[in-house]
């Protein structure tokens, strides 16, 4: 069948997709009682490989009942209905919501980065906490209005980044803190990942599997063809129109404790090294150079570089370790006053390095008790945190607030690769580039699907 579609504004978009239930916002009054029965029953959006562990986590904690399991895929549905018997399912979480309204407590986001915004932003008009896969929205407007109406609504929200509650980066937080190598001044971090392409558009259209619902899958994304591989289950991080490349993936995680344990803002300027744009993929590799003010654990400016790709990082002497030691295969450098700090991504613990040598640090006044190395143990606790959170018991500890800031900084660092080698300046009070060419990227046009 042959459809028609239409570009329409985002704002339009969404206040069409809660027509009529303005007067039936009842949430508040639900997570009131939802907190008297001590029970939390949540609504999944999107089921596939992260949606999927996503959904284990929550419903991992004993006071959750999931209510609702929305997919594009048919294949990830039924998987995830074989679980979870008792819950309705949906191919469109626009229907969902509206239909289950008054059956939800609290809705989780586990979409490609294009769909994160639209379905947060739905679910958050209806007053529903919201946990939302990193990096938490595809355009810094998005990001900037939902941490607008997460404060305006007083919502629990919670963004996916697990690695945020885990034992080795409370402690590179602490231990930067303290003052362990004084005040910072340059944090050089890296991922050998690949998120991108440098070919072309692909040609031509390939049939559509039975199972998939292409229409739902591009979501307010433009339309296209479907292709065969390229996009659906697992290509999409390369594409502009619905990922955000290694820097919106791996960055997230690898940029989230340096940039809590600073306490950074947003950067006043921006560089990437990179390829030219070909308008369909981000650059394999990238070299972002940031700048930010000074906070109390920076030097007046803090310089902060990202390597990403395959190679990456690039030789420094900033990232040389004692004995010939290779660095780990991802992670993030700290330089300060005093030393430098060495933090891998993941699961291990920071290591000190003053003049050149490994130098030991006591952790027993951190009050962390034994260093954990237990993955899932450790990734249940920042899904739990929501779910207590949401029950009134605790508080997020990487709520919209805290990581829209984040996602903003990531956010910039792509635009730039639109624009390389020239530097950018953001005023972030005018949420603006001087640069007006840039700014164009900053939010973008839903279509109506």
């Amino acid at each position: 069948m042959k459809r028609n579609f239409q570009i329409i504004d985002r704002r339009d978009f969404l206040k069409k997709s809660i027509l009529g239930a303005a007067g039936l916002a009842l949430a508040p009054s639900l997570l009131a009682k939802a907190q008297a029965a001590g029970r939390l029953r949540t609504a999944h959006i999107g089921l596939g490989a992260m949606g999927m562990e996503d959904l284990k986590a929550i419903a991992s904690h004993e006071l959750v009942d999931v209510v609702a399991l929305c997919d594009v895929d048919s294949k990830a549905l039924q998987g995830a209905r074989a679980l979870y018997p008792k819950a309705k399912i949906y191919p469109d979480y626009r229907v969902m919501l509206k239909d289950m309204e008054n059956e939800i407590d609290a809705v989780i986001v586990s979409t490609p980065d294009h769909t994160h915004a639209p379905a947060s932003l739905m679910a958050m008009k209806m007053d529903k906490p919201v946990y939302c896969q990193k990096p938490l929205t595809h355009h810094v407007t998005e990001a900037r209005e939902m941490k607008a109406l997460a404060a305006e609504k007083k919502l629990v929200t919670q963004m996916g980044i697990q690695v945020h509650s885990f034992y080795d980066y409370k402690l590179a937080t602490l231990l930067i803190q303290s003052g362990i190598i004084g005040k910072v001044h340059t944090v050089r971090a890296w991922s050998p990942k690949n998120w991108g392409t440098d070919k072309p558009t692909p040609m031509g259209s390939d049939a559509v599997p039975e199972n998939l619902d292409w229409n739902l899958w591009l979501g307010t994304a433009p339309n296209r063809p479907y292709k065969e591989g390229e996009y659906h289950p697992g290509n999409w991080r390369k594409v502009l129109d619905f990922g955000c490349g290694t820097l919106g993936d791996m960055g997230v995680h690898i940029f989230d404790t340096p940039y809590n344990a600073l306490q950074l803002d947003v950067p006043r300027t921006i560089i990437n090294i990179c390829r030219k744009p070909t308008g369909f993929g981000f650059p394999e590799n990238n070299i972002v150079t940031y700048e930010f003010p000074q906070t109390p654990y920076t030097t007046e400016t803090l310089k902060w570089v990202w390597y990403d790709g395959p190679g990456a990082p690039a030789d420094h002497e900033d990232l040389k370790l004692p004995n010939g030691d290779a660095l780990p295969d991802q992670g993030a450098m700290f330089l300060g006053e005093k030393g430098r700090l060495l933090l891998p991504h993941f699961q291990q613990l920071p290591r000190l390095i003053v003049d050149g040598q490994y130098q030991s640090f006591d952790v027993a006044p951190f009050n962390l008790g034994a260093p954990v190395k237990d993955y899932e143990g450790e990734s249940k606790k920042h899904y739990h945190q929501f779910v207590d959170a949401c029950l009134g018991k605790d508080e997020c500890s990487a709520p919209f607030e805290y990581s829209a800031r984040l996602t903003e900084t990531i956010l910039l660092g792509v635009i730039a690769g639109r624009f390389p080698n020239e530097t950018l300046h953001w005023d972030s009070k005018k949420a603006r580039f001087a640069e007006k060419k840039a700014n164009k990227y900053l939010g973008g046009k839903y279509r109506k699907f």
